[in-house]
Formats: C-alpha cells, sequence, structure tokens
C-alpha cells in the first residue's frame, strides 16, 4: 500500500500536479513510507510547485533518515551543511554524511570527501578526502570524479599523477562537468598527464566556455588572441573576454581592458579600457590597477589625475608589483599627487629595483650621484648604475659607455675600449 501512495504522488508530480502530489505523499507518509517523506523533502527544499519552506524539507527527511534511509540521511546532511532549516553544523553534516556513505550512497560519499578534504566538521585528511572521492567516482558521480582528478593533479592525499588526474577530468568531462573539461583542457595546453595539443585544449575550453565557465572563456579568448590550437582571431578573443569579464572575471576584465587599448580586436577606446581596468582594479587585480594608474597620469580615457594614480599605484605597489612601486616612487620623487618626499621616494625605487626593475635601479644610481635625500655615496651609484646596465636598461647603457669614455671619480682612468663595446652593442641591437 505504502509503495501505491510513492508511485500514485510521482505520477502527479510528473504531471506537475503538485497539490495532488504532497496530499499523496502525505498519506503515504502516515503509513510510514520513508520514500513519501524523502519525496516531500525534495518538493519543500527545491521548491517544486509550493514556496520553499527548509524548515519542512528539514522534518522531512529527518524522518527519513531516522529510518535509515541512505538518500535522506545526505540530504539531512546537506540541510546541516548548509544550515537550511536547522543551525549550521558540520559536525552534523559529517555524522549523516557517514551514516550514508557507509550505505553505499554516492553522494554522501562525494560530500563526505569534501568534508575531509576542506576539514569542515572533521580533521582535514586528504587521504581519507581521496578515499571517499575514489569510492562515488568509481559509481560514477561527476563532481567526484573531477575531484579525485584534482588530488592526482595537485599530490594531495596520493601521489601526484597527471596521467591519472587526466583519466578522471576525462571521465567527468564526458559527463558535461564544466570545470573537469577547463581542467583538461589545461592540461592539453600544457601537455601534463597527454601528449600537448592545442587544438584538443580548445576543444575542451570550448565546451566548458559554453557552459559559461568564465575561466575557460578566457583561456579560449587567450588561444584565439594567440592563435594556438585555432585560427588567430581578435575578434573572437574580444567576444570570449567580454563573456568572462561580464561575470565579474577579473583577469577577462584586464585582458579586455587591454584589447581596448590598443584597438585589438575592438575600436580604440580609452573609456572602455579605464571602465574595465576599474572593474579588475577594484577587485584587487595588480596589473589593473598599475594601467589604471597610468591612464591616469596620461589623461587617457579618464581626466589627468595624479591623485588618483597615486592611489592605485599604492594598491598595486603594496601587493608587490614592481612597475607600480617604480611609479609611486617617481610620484613622491617629483611631488606629483603627494607631497614630494625623497625618503618615499627612494624606499619605493629600492623595492622595485631589487624586484630587477632597470629603470627604478637607474633612478636610485642618479639619487646616489646627486645625493638627494641621502648622503652622496659615488660608489652605490655605480653599483645601481651596473644593475640597471645589467637589465638591458638604455639609458644606463649610454650613461655607462659615456663615463668609460670620458672617465668619473669611481672609474678613475678612461677605458675606450669598454665604451665603444657598449655604444657598438647598443647600435646592434637598434
Amino acid at each position: 500500500m505504502a509503495i501505491d501512495y510513492y508511485k500514485e504522488g510521482n505520477k502527479y508530480l510528473v504531471e506537475k500536479q503538485y497539490d495532488k502530489a504532497i496530499q499523496v505523499f502525505q498519506q503515504g507518509v502516515e503509513y510510514g513510507d520513508i520514500d513519501c517523506a524523502f519525496a516531500l523533502g525534495g518538493i519543500y527544499y527545491d521548491a517544486e510547485g509550493v514556496e520553499q519552506n527548509y524548515n519542512k524539507a528539514f522534518y522531512y527527511f529527518k524522518l527519513a533518515a531516522e529510518q535509515g534511509d541512505p538518500d535522506s540521511q545526505w540530504c539531512l546532511g546537506d540541510c546541516y551543511y548548509c544550515g537550511h532549516g536547522v543551525e549550521q553544523s558540520y559536525e552534523k553534516a559529517v555524522e549523516w554524511y557517514t551514516k550514508a556513505a557507509e550505505k553505499g550512497n554516492m553522494c554522501a560519499q562525494f560530500s563526505l570527501g569534501l568534508c575531509y578534504d576542506n576539514g569542515e566538521g572533521v580533521e582535514q585528511s586528504f587521504e581519507k578526502a581521496v578515499d571517499w572521492y575514489t569510492k562515488a567516482a568509481e559509481k560514477g558521480e561527476v563532481d567526484a570524479q573531477c575531484s579525485l582528478g584534482n588530488c592526482f593533479y595537485y599530490g594531495h592525499g596520493t601521489e601526484r599523477s597527471y596521467e591519472k588526474a587526466v583519466e578522471w577530468y576525462i571521465k567527468a568531462a564526458e559527463q558535461n562537468d564544466a570545470e573537469a573539461q577547463l581542467n583538461l583542457g589545461m592540461c592539453y595546453e600544457k601537455g601534463e598527464g597527454v601528449g600537448r595539443s592545442y587544438e584538443k585544449a580548445v576543444e575542451w575550453y570550448t565546451k566548458a566556455a559554453e557552459q559559461k565557465d568564465a575561466e575557460a572563456q578566457l583561456n579560449l579568448g587567450i588561444c584565439y588572441e594567440k592563435g594556438e590550437g585555432v585560427g588567430q582571431s581578435y575578434d573572437k578573443a574580444v567576444e570570449w573576454y567580454t563573456k568572462a569579464a561580464e561575470q565579474g572575471y577579473v583577469k577577462a576584465q584586464f585582458n579586455l581592458g587591454i584589447c581596448y587599448i590598443i584597438g585589438e580586436g575592438v575600436e580604440q577606446s580609452y573609456e572602455k579600457a579605464v571602465y574595465w581596468f576599474s572593474k579588475a582594479a577594484e577587485q584587487g587585480y595588480s596589473k589593473a590597477q598599475l594601467n589604471l594608474s597610468i591612464c591616469y597620469i596620461k589623461g587617457e580615457g579618464v581626466e589627468r589625475s595624479y591623485e588618483k594614480a597615486v592611489y592605485w599605484f599604492l594598491k598595486a605597489a603594496e601587493q608587490g608589483c614592481a612597475e607600480a612601486q617604480l611609479g609611486l616612487g617617481l610620484c613622491y620623487y617629483k611631488g606629483q599627487g603627494t607631497e614630494k618626499s625623497y625618503e618615499k621616494a627612494i624606499e619605493w625605487f629600492t623595492k622595485s629595483a631589487e624586484q630587477g626593475i632597470g629603470a627604478a635601479q637607474y633612478k636610485l644610481a642618479e639619487i646616489y650621484n646627486q645625493g638627494e635625500g641621502v648622503t652622496q655615496d659615488y660608489e652605490k651609484a655605480f653599483e645601481y648604475l651596473k644593475k640597471a646596465f645589467n637589465n638591458e636598461y638604455l639609458p644606463a647603457k649610454y650613461t655607462l659607455a659615456a663615463l668609460y669614455y670620458e672617465g668619473d671619480t669611481i672609474l678613475k682612468v678612461k677605458d675606450y675600449s669598454k665604451s665603444f663595446s657598449i655604444f657598438k652593442d647598443i647600435i646592434e641591437k637598434g
């Protein structure tokens, strides 16, 4: 009799006669049919023909779970995990996931693996995560297959194996999992666990991108921009960058800004470049912050503002962006957008110089040579000049060539041979 209630209720559910389905399922619950209780939990959780009601969903899932139904135990675990209809508790979630997982419920096995992976409600254990992912993945659970692929790719809880990662990515990708398709595309692009193939990379990026995966859209845009695995098309690159950018994907917003700056695949527009740089900069992307600063310095696409340039230079510089550190140093050196300060200029030039930026090294050479804000130090000046020279900074080459030609307080003697050699190198390199 109870099974008849469940079948009849499902018939009404398929026909979208939700009121009748709920009525029949409730009658089944009165007769102790746990399948009917599970069905009612699902209706209220997913708002099928009714207003969403997590409290009722929790009630019915719990009713069936306590009678040993593994599907309801998994769903009850989800309620505790998300705090739906009950106070959130990762510990309780793990408890119910475990009950269902031990009965072979693949969704619960994946969820339990995820808890061990993240250390939620249980002590973190990548090894146990792999164990549960494997159980679920072997049953065909797509999220588990992708997650297991990630474990093999990064060597979490198991020995790193790009080959096994690809194996599991393929299984998930063939089930149309966008993340797995993205990951598989990257493996083909890098030649990790599989022979490098830009064509295959594009194939899998496209599948994921068409499912609105923002990172895949970005990567596909890059492939079109570079002509890797597909005919070069700046228009197509912009198309995919735009799709990702509109989803808020920061790297795509930056790339799209660059396209507008140089007019690649789109009509040049400094205003639109600033728009997209601003979007990315506000999300903390240092490259966009740097480029936005430069737009403010030049007054391109926006009214010139040294103050705003300094603001964004600082944001990027504090993240370690060497070019922004140089730009910020120049602002302090010139007193543009901020109070002039040789001390702060030297501080930021030094940070930039330590990252190998020739222009910063050359500026420090000038500062120590002139004694601006520091004790004049010719030896230190020459030291920075040599560093800038070694980093192929052209003004440093001209300066050093001139010093060898004329002699100075450090070199003591002239060296026409070295001077000629440097000038010859400059000419040969254009």
